[in-house]
This record gives structure tokens, sequence and C-alpha cells, in this order.
């Protein structure tokens, strides 16, 4: 079996190079829960290259404009039409901010007006390795009160035949999740079991 490898997009507008501790803590939370083999070292990918269609999830975050180019908007169409996951989350965890409406705006052209959905929190997502019963689990940022001040109680998604290719999110995850992995035995509860989930989805749907 391949080892799983951590791919973060970068793409030419806006700042794609967010949560930088992140990626390693999730890649820990699947060697401690999991029985997955891992490559410990993040992967970054240009949008626009060829390499995106080598791996099996993506992850891509900003704060600023989303508005990709002719070539970045072809691969993420095309690798998303072919079977690919790409999780996405807004570091502004708000409705009405730059990243959320540039974001969705591109989604809208790239797959349609109506392609971007709620998902049910009875979506096998969050049952694919931990239960979540209540859906998306709320982070310590939308509590904060800053963004739109809502707790969001469901995540998007665009199914192609039947699975997610594209998550969404405005939970801020990315932030939630960007500290050294070590730091987990602080938690009450490790925040960072839901990763697992998406990024087991992402492997086995």
């Amino acid at each position: 079996m391949e080892k799983f490898f951590f791919t973060r997009l970068q793409y030419n507008s806006g700042d794609w190079n967010t949560d930088q501790r992140m990626p390693t803590n999730l890649l820990n939370s699947l060697i401690e829960y999991t029985k997955i083999p891992v490559d410990i070292h993040e992967r970054v990918v240009s949008l626009s290259s060829p390499k995106i269609f080598e791996s099996p999830f993506c992850y891509l975050s900003g704060h600023k404009l989303v508005e990709f180019s002719k070539e970045e908007a072809d691969n993420f169409k095309n690798y998303v039409l072919r079977g690919g996951f790409i999780f996405v989350d807004d570091c502004n965890h708000d409705i009405d901010g730059l990243f959320a409406k540039s974001f969705e705006a591109q989604m809208e052209r790239l797959f349609g007006v109506d392609a971007l959905k709620k998902i049910p929190n009875t979506h096998p997502l969050y049952s694919s390795f931990f239960s979540f019963e209540e859906g998306p689990p709320t982070t310590s940022f939308e509590l904060n009160g800053w963004g739109d001040d809502i707790v969001h109680d469901y995540l998007k998604a665009i199914e192609v035949n039947g699975r997610i290719g594209v998550l969404y999110s405005n939970k801020d995850y990315g932030c939630e999740w960007d500290y050294d992995y070590r730091n987990k035995r602080w938690l009450a509860e490790d925040n960072t079991k839901f990763g697992v989930n998406i990024i087991l989805y992402a492997l086995t749907a």
C-alpha cells in the first residue's frame, strides 16, 4: 500500500499558505489512530500543475480573493470530475467574506449554480471513522464571535456520482488544527479527529 500524502494547493490569487502546522498535526493523527501508511511531509502543488492528478487528497484555504486562472480552473474541475477530493476551508469562517464569496463564485462557474449544497448531518462523512452524530464539530474560532458571529451547523459539498469531490467549510478547521501535534495532550478531546474522518472518507468513499 502506497503511503498517504497531504497535498496543499497553491493558487496565484489570495493567500494559500495558511495554517502551516495543521498538515503535520493531521498526519500525526492518522498515524495515531489508523494503520494507514503515512508520508509525514506535506507536499505543495500548484493548482495549475498536472501533478495535482497524482494526489488522492488536496487541501485549499485562504482569507482573501480566490480567482483561478484558466489553467487552475481547468485542473480543479477535471481533478474533481475524475474522482479527486479537495477539502476547502475558509480561514475567515464567515459567509460574507471575500474568500467565501469569491470561492463560491468560482464553484458556480465551474460546476453550475446549484452544485455546492449543504450536506445532511447524517452524511457518511460523519461516520467514516469516528462518529459525529450532530454533524460537523464546532470550532473555537466560531465561538470567539468574530467573522459573521454564526456557528455553522453544516458543511457544503459538490458531489460527483454520489461522492463528495469538493468539501467546503466555513468553520475554519485549518486554524483550529494549527498547533504542534504534541500539544494535543492538553485537550480534553482531540479536535483533529474530524480531520481523520475527512481523509478516510476521501480515501475510501
